[in-house]
């Protein structure tokens, strides 16, 4: 990510109420679909929006509820201390500690998700990095680190800011022995990285199981990306998603 990306694709609004309700609208959906998938995990697994008026404070979902059923009335927001300043919901810890320092260190970062899915967490284990295999996992080249650096679970704020070090200008990481961790200008660019990342995984772990992968030359990886790796087409790539999740489970605007 660069301070000087064309963000023009992006929708506009009228004023900052309307803005807010568009990205609580759009996390609500990412998190529908994060259920979908089966990217649950018990209570583990969050994923953020700033708010639009007040950028010290975060969007994200109540701790403890399913993603199955969060509807844009119950995610709550909190400030830059871990407090709840809207909502009735408890906080994650792990969510704040690692996410509150994510967006302290990137101003450029609208959103970030991580959970503790199947393949990304089998992934996470081998303690490397994604290989270019795929047109697909050149969406990752250059874009992603390994955090290997896994010390339990994340509460403390010095681990978050230890990822967020490690996460640098990149978009995703790794984090060793513990799962996925995507970043965006948009809520629908950080869900849709969190999923294709995860649909990674499980390709270079079939690949791997059936015999030697052959991977991608870099120029062609690094062309690749330049055109199914950037932020606008991430964007784009979530559209359908929010669509169809969207016309299956409306009762998410409520």
């Amino acid at each position: 990510m660069t301070a000087t990306i064309d963000l023009s694709y992006l929708p506009t609004f009228p004023n900052v109420d309307a803005e807010r309700l568009h990205r609580k609208q759009r996390l609500a959906a990412a998190f529908r679909l994060f259920g979908k998938f089966g990217f649950d995990e018990g209570v583990a697994g969050h994923i953020t929006v700033r708010d639009p008026e007040h950028a010290d404070r975060f969007w994200l979902n109540p701790f403890g509820m399913n993603f199955k059923f969060i509807k844009v009335s119950d995610l709550i927001c909190v400030d830059h201390t871990g407090d709840v300043v809207e909502g009735n919901a408890l906080v994650n810890r792990a969510a704040f500690a690692i996410h509150s320092q994510v967006h302290q260190a990137r101003p450029d970062v609208v959103a970030a998700a991580h959970s503790h899915s199947i393949y990304g967490k089998a992934w996470s284990s081998l303690g490397r990095p994604l290989d270019a295999l795929t047109q697909d996992s050149c969406a990752f080249f250059d874009d992603h680190v390994l955090f290997d650096d896994f010390t339990g679970v994340v509460n403390d704020l010095s681990e978050g800011k230890r990822i967020a070090e490690k996460l640098g200008a990149k978009k995703a990481a790794i984090l060793q022995n513990h799962g996925l961790l995507t970043t965006g200008y948009s809520v629908d660019e950080a869900c849709w990285s969190f999923i294709t990342m995860e649909r990674t995984c499980q390709a270079q772990l079939l690949a791997e199981a059936a015999g030697t992968p052959i991977k991608i030359a870099d120029d062609v990886a690094r062309l690749t990306h330049a055109q199914v790796g950037t932020p606008i087409a991430c964007y784009f790539s979530f559209q359908p998603l929010y669509d169809w999740i969207t016309r299956e489970q409306p009762d998410l605007f409520d």
